[in-house]
C-alpha cells in the first residue's frame, strides 16, 4: 500500500567540495528504489544539488541517474514535490516539473495537510532575521533582474561560478555544519516556536538546510525536526499517516 510520505534534504549533488559525489547519489537512488513500493509522496526540502541554474534552453549535465530514478517515481504515481533551497533556487524554466514530473514549490514555508496532521515545511534559510548580511544576499539572489542578468552570461562561465561559489560556500562553513546548537542559541528553532504560536494547529516543523539530525519539542506539543543531509548522516523522516519517524539509509 502506498501510504507513507517521506522527507530528506541536503544531497548538495555535484558539489565540487564533496568527495564521491557519484557514489553519493547512487546512495541516494537506492533510497528511492527502496520506498518506491509504499511511498504515496516525497518531499524534498531544497539543497538536492549543490547548483543549479536553467537557462531556457538549457540545464546543467549530470544527476542522470537521480533524475531517471525521480521520474520513475512519479511515472508510478508517487507525488514528489521539491522546495528550493540556497543552492538550488534558480529552478525558472519548470524542467524538473516537465521532463520528471516533480512539483517545484519557491515559497520560503509551505503549510501542508496529510491525513489529520498539520506540517510546516521550509529549507531552512533565512528563518534567522537576526543575519542581516544573508538575508540581503538572499534578496539579490531571488531578484528577477539579476537572474535574468545573470542569464546573459554563456553557461560555460556561469555554471563554472556558481559551483565554485557553492564550493566557496562549503568550505568556509567547513566544521560548523552538522552540529546542534544549544536550545537558547538556536534562532531557527526559536522561529518555528513563533510559528506554533501562531499556528498552534501546526504538529511538526520539518527543515533541512543545517545538515543536522536534530528534533526538539514545540509549545503546542509538536515537533521540529531538521532532516540532516544526504553527505554523511543519509537521513529522511517517514510518516506513516499516524506518526513519523527519523531514520538513517544504508543500502
Amino acid at each position: 500500500m502506498m501510504n507513507n510520505t517521506y522527507f530528506i534534504a541536503d544531497a548538495h549533488l555535484g558539489s565540487w567540495a564533496i568527495k564521491d559525489t557519484r557514489d553519493k547519489e547512487r546512495h541516494l537512488v537506492a533510497f528511492l528504489d527502496s520506498i518506491k513500493g509504499d511511498a504515496k509522496a516525497l518531499y524534498m526540502l531544497g539543497d538536492m544539488f549543490d547548483f543549479w541554474y536553467e537557462y531556457r534552453y538549457t540545464v546543467p549535465c549530470g544527476y542522470t541517474r537521480f533524475l531517471g530514478k525521480l521520474s520513475e517515481l512519479t511515472d508510478s504515481g508517487v507525488e514528489v514535490h521539491l522546495l528550493i533551497g540556497n543552492h538550488d533556487q534558480w529552478m525558472m524554466y519548470d524542467y524538473l516539473r516537465q521532463e520528471c514530473g516533480v512539483t517545484i514549490h519557491t515559497e520560503r514555508l509551505m503549510p501542508i495537510t496529510i491525513g489529520n496532521k498539520h506540517f510546516c515545511l521550509a529549507h531552512g534559510d533565512g528563518l534567522d532575521n537576526k543575519d542581516k548580511k544573508y538575508l540581503l544576499l538572499r534578496t539579490i539572489f531571488h531578484s528577477k533582474v539579476c537572474r535574468r542578468l545573470f542569464s546573459t552570461i554563456h553557461p560555460r562561465w556561469a555554471m563554472k561560478f556558481g559551483y565554485a561559489w557553492a564550493r566557496h560556500s562549503r568550505l568556509k562553513h567547513e566544521g560548523q555544519e552538522g552540529i546542534a546548537l544549544p536550545e537558547d542559541k538556536d534562532r531557527t528553532l526559536a522561529f518555528a516556536r513563533r510559528y506554533v504560536e501562531d499556528n498552534p494547529q501546526t504538529d511538526y516543523f520539518i527543515i533541512g538546510h543545517r545538515h543536522v539530525d536534530q528534533q526538539n519539542e514545540l509549545p503546542n506539543d509538536g515537533l521540529f525536526i531538521v532532516l540532516g543531509d544526504w553527505i554523511t548522516k543519509f537521513t529522511y523522516a517517514k510518516f506513516d499517516g499516524n506518526n513519523i519517524t527519523v531514520n538513517h539509509f544504508n543500502k
